[in-house]
């Protein structure tokens, strides 16, 4: 059951499992909107990395210049952290969400484990993505336009997931914080998204500017 602290959103029972509500079921479209642009930018960089493998002299289509080139990345070992193409990650994971997505759209009821386990499984993709973020502007210096595509993708999920799973009670937040982070989700979501994009250009600035 959920703690007594927390109300249940309208869609959602109060055990933190999925219902057909109007709140769950945009949170749904938005699982889905949001793992289709994951998986289509993760599924491009696949597509990019074998066309590499398969001729050394492959331009990819993001190669626009020394700072921006997904070629370039991919000839880093932080391109590869766990002995494969990182991208092969996204589409396993984003996959997930999709379908979680949409069986959210058929009625399921998720139970409140399942929530955990994608709440845990986003943060640590989350963490990923920012490890891949410092990585790409202070270690590497070179960016790649799929990736950055990913690091939004990413905030769009971690911010609303952990918003429902607030709301829902299958996080034990208080009930002023669930509720802040419903209200401002979308708020965070820019912030967050602004944040990372003057990042990038503050350390970029000479090249983009020059």
């Amino acid at each position: 059951m959920a703690h007594p602290a927390h109300a249940a959103p309208s869609g959602t029972n109060p055990d933190g499992e999925a219902g057909t509500g109007r709140p769950e079921r945009r949170f749904a479209f938005l699982l889905v909107a949001a793992g289709v642009i994951g998986w289509l930018a993760s599924g491009q960089l696949v597509l990019e990395r074998l066309a590499l493998y398969a001729d050394p002299g492959y331009v990819t289509s993001c190669d626009l210049n020394p700072w921006i080139s997904c070629g370039e990345v991919f000839r880093t070992e932080q391109a590869a952290v766990f002995g494969f193409p990182n991208p092969l990650i996204g589409l396993v994971a984003f996959a997930v969400v999709i379908t979680t997505g949409m069986a959210l759209l058929a009625g399921a009821e998720l139970r409140r484990w399942y929530w955990l386990g994608l709440q845990a499984g986003t943060v640590l993709g989350a963490a990923f993505t920012l490890w891949l973020w410092f990585q790409a502007l202070f270690v590497i210096s070179i960016l790649c336009i799929y990736c950055m595509v990913v690091w939004v993708v990413m905030i769009v999920l971690t911010v609303h997931l952990t918003a429902r799973n607030a709301a829902s009670g299958v996080l034990p937040v208080p009930p002023r914080t669930a509720r802040l982070l419903a209200e401002w989700s979308w708020v965070l979501v820019a912030l967050l998204v602004v944040a990372g994009a003057a990042s990038v250009f503050l350390r970029f600035a000479g090249a983009l500017l020059g």
